[in-house]
């Protein structure tokens, strides 16, 4: 997904940018990158994180990197930040997001005889459309603007200048920014989880299409948000870190109540519930306490290190993180009716794998239960699932099995009460072999959330969105 972290301060700020990009680890595994304003101009330090992750890579840069005012983020997309020349003056700029008409807004610079420098292969960098996208306007205000405006899926940004740092959300908040404050400094962030141990407190949520300018003595509003909201119900689902805060709500809370949902649906029996680690934690005690069914840990995580299992581009390397991040403890497991809670089930090879393995080790019976429908489309604003042909979604396999043939005609398979929906579910777990599946409501989802549904985006269960 990709996560930023940009810091306006009184005093040097490379400790805080450092440790504050850190905490956005758990949203990607490909870029990390950080870039600071000096009064001699801008400095950046941009490295892959394919074979080791952020505090490794960017521990030597800390030292030459000085600066009052930074800009960092993890990305998984591409390499970040980039650092512009332009009539608006230097700037550097890092996005969140997905650039869906990115080839249309690609040709109309082209036809302009405008060229791009950063390329990898044959892809244009989106970061470097987002920065020419800025040099349109005759401000850095209207360029912004100019990114929310053209830009169709989404982006949020950071933009850091030689006055101060720009925050913007995406046009319908698809992707958070929240602002904290300490006696020092500001900063922007996409996860909240980064302000305690850095002792920043809460401030401020942008609202959707809100752009704000930030400096050490506080920031102002350059645009107000938009009426209309439609941001990612994953971030509580799976993305988001558990003590994060999205429009006011808590990730692992939301967990809970989502755990809690499954279990009020549930009458099978079983002798204790686990999840999936990590981020099926929150959603197994929901469901633990609910029901009154002991919560064990027959799984646990070796390293917190290993990346989410979804995000290597590799397919042998996505299994293989799958497999070895996990170590089981099998005398929990043997003879055992085992009710597992997982945040959501993509393609399902790698469940399939676990539930096979647990069988083996002596397990009775093995129930999953997902806190989240059915994924039916893939994501088109974010890079979650969209790595994978939409015919290798664990859902999409079962329908075309089910059809006979691919079929545009999905609605009967995104209602829960449907009898499509029942053989498409019925599908998934001959395949991946458990004893029995179930799938959270969407009612049950948008309540436990606590927004209403108009105000999420639920995409990729029912193809419900808009640009």
């Amino acid at each position: 997904m990709s996560g930023f972290f940009g810091i306006s301060s009184k005093k040097d700020c490379i400790a805080d940018l450092f440790f504050g990009i850190d905490y956005h680890s758990h949203l990607g595994t490909r870029y990390g990158g950080m870039a600071v304003a000096t009064t001699e101009g801008f400095n950046k330090a941009i490295h892959s994180l394919d074979n080791s992750y952020f505090r490794t890579k960017f521990e030597p840069d800390i030292s030459k990197l000085k600066g009052k005012r930074g800009i960092g983020i993890i990305s998984d997309l591409e390499p970040q930040p980039m650092i512009v020349n332009s009539h608006l003056g230097r700037f550097a700029v890092v996005s969140v997001g997905k650039v869906f008409n990115i080839d249309q807004l690609e040709s109309e610079f082209l036809s302009k005889r405008r060229h791009f420098s950063e390329t990898g292969g044959t892809k244009l960098n989106p970061t470097e459309l987002i920065a020419m996208l800025i040099t349109e306007g005759d401000s850095f205000e209207t360029g912004i603007a100019t990114v929310q405006e053209k830009v169709k899926g989404s982006c949020s940004l950071l933009v850091l200048t030689e006055k101060g740092l720009y925050a913007a959300r995406d046009k319908l908040g698809r992707t958070p920014i929240v602002v904290g404050k300490n006696g020092d400094a500001y900063i922007a962030a996409s996860e909240s989880s980064s302000f305690p141990p850095l002792n920043f407190d809460m401030e401020y949520y942008l609202g959707p299409g809100e752009i704000l300018f930030i400096t050490p003595e506080g920031y102002e509003q350059c645009q107000k948000p938009g009426d209309k909201l439609q941001i990612c119900s994953f971030l509580w689902v799976y993305f988001g870190y558990p003590p994060s805060f999205y429009e006011g709500l808590n990730v692992e809370e939301c967990r809970y109540r989502c755990g809690e949902a499954l279990a009020r649906n549930d009458d099978v029996e079983a002798d204790f519930v686990s999840g999936i680690p990590d981020s099926g934690i929150g959603h197994a005690l929901g469901y633990s306490n609910e029901r009154r069914i002991p919560y064990k840990r027959p799984y646990v995580k070796y390293t917190p290190t290993w990346p989410r299992s979804f995000m290597p581009q590799n397919q042998e390397v996505r299994d293989l993180v799958a497999k070895m991040k996990l170590i089981s403890n099998n005398n929990l497991i043997r003879k055992k009716k085992i009710i597992f809670c997982e945040d959501s089930i993509v393609r399902g090879t790698q469940l399939q794998d676990k539930i096979k393995a647990l069988f083996e080790i002596g397990a009775r019976e093995v129930h999953m239960r997902v806190a989240c429908p059915p994924l039916v489309f893939p994501c088109i604003f974010h890079n979650f699932s969209t790595s994978r042909s939409t015919m290798e979604l664990a859902s999409r396999k079962a329908i075309f099995e089910l059809e006979g043939r691919d079929t545009d005609d999905l609605s009967e398979y995104i209602q829960d009460d449907s009898e499509k929906y029942q053989a498409m579910v019925e599908r998934i777990r001959k395949r991946i072999g458990a004893t029995s599946l179930k799938y959270q409501r969407m009612t049950d989802l948008v309540d436990a959330i606590g927004l209403p549904i108009e105000k999420l985006c639920t995409h990729c269960w029912d193809n419900s969105s808009y640009f």
